[in-house]
């Protein structure tokens, strides 16, 4: 799933709870793997190291291409921020600060990731598993057009169901 996709998604489902900024963060936070769950489309990362044998032992090279691949999860991740503060602060009337509270906890658990590939240590390794655990086995990566179309619709349908509720 794209950080865009995490992030409008997170904004969301923290927008449920507005008065409660911790609870806020726990819904948006756990929106990341329920989306996850689902099979999707991810672009590619060229310093990612995969391990077809054990999920685990993935690990993302600092090297080569690692400061493009950051350019690009980068933007991906100030896309979906930049959307949900227009939409929802717009549409929604929500605060900017519980839109970003809702952003970053549903993208946080991918840095984390990342972390956990630098410093293979709890809580990071009980993370890491939950993730590869939830996260969906069967991918849309060759169906391009099926992936992304459907991230946008996960993406419009939260819009809207917030515009309506909110």
């Amino acid at each position: 799933m794209t950080l865009t996709t995490h992030a409008v998604i997170g904004a969301a489902a923290a927008s449920m709870v507005p008065g409660h900024p911790t609870l806020a963060f726990g819904l948006a936070f756990a929106s990341h793997f329920v989306l996850d769950a689902i099979p999707h489309w991810h672009y590619p990362v060229k310093s990612m190291k995969k391990d077809k044998r054990d999920r685990m032992n993935n690990d993302m090279v600092i090297g080569r291409y690692f400061v493009s691949d950051m350019a690009v999860i980068g933007s991906d991740a100030l896309l979906g921020i930049g959307i949900s503060l227009i939409v929802f602060s717009y549409f929604g009337h929500l605060s900017w600060q519980l839109i970003l509270i809702g952003t970053i906890a549903g993208i946080l658990p991918d840095p984390l990731q990342f972390v956990y590939w630098k410093f293979r240590h709890e809580p990071f390794i009980y993370l890491q598993r939950l993730h590869m655990g939830i996260h969906a086995t069967t991918d849309l990566d060759d169906r391009l057009l099926l992936g992304v179309g459907s991230q946008i619709l996960l993406i419009l349908g939260a819009v809207l169901a917030i515009m309506l509720i909110v």
